[in-house]
């Protein structure tokens, strides 16, 4: 598959910091650019399964979580 081409704007210093990484690193900016958006994806795709393996698990609301952590003795 060939990559795509898209128009980014940056932050001046976050594309400073890029250019000074591309060059400590002898990888591009798209390099970088790619890992980055990999790893936010693959962070998201793993929330998503820990979300749905605990969707049967049962709700508590807000004020009895706080009981139960006095209760507990952890506040």
């Amino acid at each position: 598959m060939s990559a795509k081409r898209a128009t980014v704007y940056f932050d001046p210093n976050i594309h400073k910091a890029l250019k000074l990484k591309s060059i400590e690193t002898s990888k591009s900016i798209s390099e970088l650019v790619n890992e980055a958006v990999k790893s936010a994806l693959a962070e998201d795709a793993e929330d998503i399964i820990a979300f749905e393996d605990r969707a049967d698990e049962p709700l508590i609301g807000f004020s009895d979580m706080v009981k139960r952590l006095k209760k507990d003795g952890r506040i």
